[in-house]
C-alpha cells in the first residue's frame, strides 16, 4: 500500500492508504479542525527523515555520552543531567530525556 505525506496547518502525517482522497480523509478524521495544506504521494514504501534538516548534526553518540555521564555521577540522575548539559550544550528537558532513556535501558 502506498505512503502519502499529508500536511495540515499544525501536523505532517504519513498515511498508508490507497489514494490521495483516502489520505485527505485520514487527516480529516484525525484532525478535523485543521486544513489540509498538501498531500504528496511518497515514491517508495519507506519514510526517511533527514537529521541534517532537523538540525541534528552531532558526531557524538548521545547515548554513549549519557552513559558516560551516568557512570561519572554514580547513577545520580540530576548530576548526570548537569554533566550531560555541560558536555553537549543541550537544555534541561533534552538532557532529562536522554538520561532517563538510558536509565530505562539499563545503562
Amino acid at each position: 500500500m502506498p505512503l502519502f505525506e499529508v500536511e495540515t496547518t499544525s501536523h505532517i502525517m504519513i498515511a498508508c492508504v490507497d489514494d490521495e482522497s483516502a489520505a485527505r480523509g485520514f487527516a480529516q478524521s484525525n484532525y478535523p479542525r485543521e486544513e489540509v495544506l498538501r498531500v504528496t504521494h511518497r515514491p517508495r514504501d519507506a519514510w526517511v527523515i533527514s537529521k541534517n534538516l532537523l538540525g541534528i548534526q552531532a558526531k557524538v553518540d548521545p547515548c554513549a555520552t549519557a552513559r558516560e555521564c551516568l557512570s561519572k555521577s554514580a547513577g545520580d540522575k540530576l548530576h548526570a543531567m548537569r554533566l550531560y548539559m555541560q558536555q553537549t550544550g543541550t537544555d534541561l528537558e533534552g538532557a532529562r530525556k536522554v538520561i532517563e532513556t538510558n536509565m530505562a535501558l539499563g545503562w
